[in-house]
């Protein structure tokens, strides 16, 4: 069993990595200094990072869902994004939800959720904003750097007019969104950017806008952030604060003793089943409060 305070400082020199210096020389560096050897390091990282082999919670061919794997997702002057589309098969969905994926882009594993969303009712929509630049690559470490790249104010402008359009689309007039670490920084971003076109928003552990953008948002939001992820809690208290103050509707959870990205099952060390089933419980019953009718 690993000691716990040095899986901890495990975790943070992998969040450094991938969210600071992205460099896996580093990266392997620092860990082996802190495990003792090269392959306890390596195994270190391999517990802590997603898999992509991890099984799914719900299957790509689950016969209750209507896939769209390569959806074209329509944007301003004939533009369109790539995307992947989940619907409950045989019912229509109420609302559509938009699930914005982390900084390695639309895996696997985003597609599970998106899922996931389904099942709950909803047409579920991902987009891969990794599309101008070619799309998600299957090296999660080059879609990182891709992430870095991305032009920020261009891409949440394409998921604001993303929604715009599947908000206006007939029998789908309520649009939700909701995304994870870098999509949940997206999600307040497309908050403060869309006024009424997004109904609700669901943010996981997303590092947030500057307090002073508070009073443009006009969903409500509800927010869940990791008790022991430092990184993004600095931002997240102030935002919360500050949306309080300016009258906004948010509801906000921290899970004591959990990581960063608690709710990706793919990763073996970061996942914790209590704190995502209770946080996913109530983002499903966020989005039918207010998505449904």
């Amino acid at each position: 069993m690993i000691d716990p305070r040095l899986r901890d400082e495990a975790v943070r020199l992998y969040d450094d990595f991938t969210h600071e210096h992205h460099d896996r020389r580093t990266l392997l560096k620092r860990m082996t200094a802190l495990a003792g050897s090269v392959a306890a390091a390596e195994a270190l990282i391999a517990g802590i990072a997603a898999s992509p082999a991890a099984a799914a919670i719900v299957a790509a061919d689950d016969p209750r869902l209507k896939i769209d794997a390569k959806a074209g997702l329509p944007l301003p002057h004939g533009k369109t994004l790539r995307g992947y589309i989940a619907r409950p098969k045989g019912a229509a969905a109420k609302a559509t939800v938009f699930v914005i994926h982390e900084n390695r882009g639309l895996t696997p594993h985003i597609q599970d959720v998106a899922r996931r969303v389904a099942l709950a009712g909803f047409f579920a929509v991902a987009p891969d904003l990794l599309s101008d630049q070619g799309g998600t690559p299957a090296d999660e470490d080059k879609a990182r750097e891709m992430i870095g790249k991305a032009d920020l104010a261009a891409v949440t402008q394409e998921v604001v007019d993303s929604v715009r359009h599947f908000g206006g689309t007939p029998h789908r007039t309520k649009v939700g969104i909701i995304g994870f670490c870098w999509g949940g920084a997206m999600v307040d971003r497309v908050a403060v950017s869309a006024g009424d076109a997004v109904d609700a928003g669901v943010a996981y552990y997303g590092p947030a806008p500057d307090p002073s953008e508070a009073a443009k948002v006009g969903a409500p939001l509800l927010l869940h952030y990791a008790g022991k992820d430092a990184r993004v809690a600095q931002t997240g208290e102030p935002w919360v604060a500050a949306l309080k103050a300016a009258g906004k509707s948010v509801e906000a959870f921290t899970y004591p003793g959990v990581d960063h990205a608690f709710n990706n099952d793919t990763s073996q060390e970061r996942y914790d089943k209590a704190a995502a089933d209770l946080a996913w419980g109530r983002t499903i019953a966020f989005l039918h409060r207010h998505l449904d009718g």
